[in-house]
């Protein structure tokens, strides 16, 4: 069997396929109970293009190649989005106000009990709206999907959560002191530029691994997938808020303090669910991050991604607004108990062998 053969995939046969039916049934009432959430509060379902000139600019994002022939036989090469976040986007330029989707997203080198190369964003967005208000929508998601499912806990690997208790707001400053011991805003400047020395000698004092060519965004990630998102969303769920403006790329700074960002991720079970944004609508600051974070792939993985010019343009008139984009197959997983990602995905993609 070769590196490219896909493994065998039982999935289709009658007898797996009657062991996840469950699942997925709850997962069709689920998405449905949501798209009714939307509906009554006046925001409009779009469907954007899975095909995009480019497919995001974050650094530790891979994404599917592909091009396009022409009539001439000249090839433009294009990719699978790894998220609707630019088509929306312009979606708001051009005036829309309230708007939700359902996405299947595509990210290649990703693949695991929580992770599928192709799975469902639900995307939503709310003009002239603060992140705070999709808090409040997370929230009410969280027991909505509950509650479709008939249960009364989310549940993932024997730890569980109240769907129905208010989520715990936390920044990551306090996630950092409370879970690694560290301080994390002495490694950050006035103007929000971090120090690589400072967080690495508070690391080596907790006791945490550094190698001489961590970055401070190197450290800063393994603190918090090592010691902070293992203990968060158990009870209750928990918003992680106000992660430094470095690692928020698409993220306006917050007005008390320019050092971090109108950026939180939503936690259950120790599960990330959703990551939002209040917008960043600056299109020259915008386009001056995506070419940090293109410098960084380059560094890392030896390859960039072309800037959507088109997207730049569109946030030079887009209203300010609040973004949040939600696992949605992770959701499924946690409200019906589900093992792994694949079991609440109706036709998941083999896996190749090793």
């Amino acid at each position: 069997m070769t590196a490219s053969t896909p493994a065998p995939s039982p999935w289709w046969t009658p007898d797996v396929h009657a062991d996840r039916r469950p699942f997925l049934i709850a997962r069709n009432r689920i998405q449905a109970a949501l798209r009714g959430y939307f509906a009554e509060r006046a925001f409009v379902e779009v469907d954007t293009a899975t095909l995009q000139v480019s497919p995001g600019n974050e650094a530790h994002l891979h994404a599917f190649r592909t091009e396009a022939i022409g009539h001439s036989g000249t090839a433009t090469p294009l990719y699978l989005h790894t998220s609707p976040e630019f088509a929306c986007k312009k979606l708001l330029a051009a005036g829309e106000e309230r708007i939700a989707c359902f996405a299947h997203v595509y990210r290649n080198r990703e693949r695991g009990p929580l992770h599928h190369p192709e799975f469902t964003m639900l995307e939503w967005y709310r003009v002239g709206e603060g992140y705070e208000e999709l808090m409040r929508d997370c929230a009410a998601i969280l027991a909505l999907a509950a509650r479709t499912a008939g249960t009364q806990r989310l549940s993932w690997r024997g730890r569980d959560c109240d769907p129905f208790a208010e989520p715990e707001r936390l920044t990551v400053a306090a996630a950092f002191e409370r879970h690694a011991g560290l301080d994390l805003m002495a490694t950050i400047g006035p103007d929000g530029a971090t120090d690589r020395e400072v967080l690495a000698t508070a690391m080596g004092r907790a006791g945490m691994r550094v190698t001489p060519d961590d970055t401070w965004a190197d450290l800063f990630s393994r603190v918090l997938v090592e010691r902070v998102e293992p203990n968060l969303g158990f009870g209750r769920a928990t918003v992680l808020c106000e992660y430094p403006v470095s690692e928020a790329a698409l993220a306006r700074p917050a007005p008390h303090d320019p050092r971090v960002a109108e950026r939180f991720e939503l936690y259950a079970c120790g599960v990330e669910l959703a990551n939002a944004f209040g917008e960043l609508t600056d299109a020259a600051e915008q386009r001056r991050r995506f070419g940090l974070e293109m410098a960084e792939k380059q560094r890392v993985y030896g390859e960039t991604y072309p800037l959507d010019e088109d997207f730049l343009a569109a946030l030079r008139i887009m209203p300010e607004a609040s973004g949040i984009a939600l696992g949605f197959d992770r959701l499924v997983m946690l409200a019906t108990g589900a093992a792994r990602i694949d079991q609440v995905i109706w036709a998941p993609v083999a896996e190749t062998a090793p």
